[in-house]
């Protein structure tokens, strides 16, 4: 049974930071055969891809709005993958997710459909 777990979600004043952590387990290949994909989904909102790190040399790719405050890393010996985020502003709010698509993708793909495995989420609160 594949499960992904989130931790490190909380809340934080505006400016802040905090670290999410991503531990695969029960995958069918190795963890380091997979992308990891991180999604975000505030109240009222669709669920919006934020950012990735792809299997294969550890290429990462962000949407515009968190570019540059995230980060998205992983240590494959643990299966884990982290997104750190920084100067975290109110509009950060949301629950946020951790996901795989099937193994070794040619791309980090940002639509939601074509990733298999999600994880239970975690809430991150920004105050202003």
């Amino acid at each position: 049974q594949v499960q992904l777990v989130e931790s490190g979600g909380g809340f934080v004043q505006a400016g802040g930071s905090l670290r999410l952590s991503c531990v695969a387990s029960g995958l069918t290949s190795s963890f380091n055969r997979y992308d990891v994909g991180w999604f975000r989904q505030a109240p009222g909102l669709e669920r919006e891809f934020i950012g990735g790190i792809h299997w294969s040399g550890g290429a990462t790719r962000y949407v515009d709005s968190v570019k540059g405050r995230f980060t998205i890393s992983r240590d494959n010996d643990k299966n884990t993958a982290y997104l750190q985020m920084s100067s975290l502003k109110p509009k950060d709010t949301a629950v946020y997710y951790c996901a795989v698509p099937p193994p070794e993708t040619m791309e980090i793909v940002t639509s939601s459909a074509l990733y298999d495995y999600w994880g239970q989420g975690t809430q991150v609160t920004v105050s202003s």
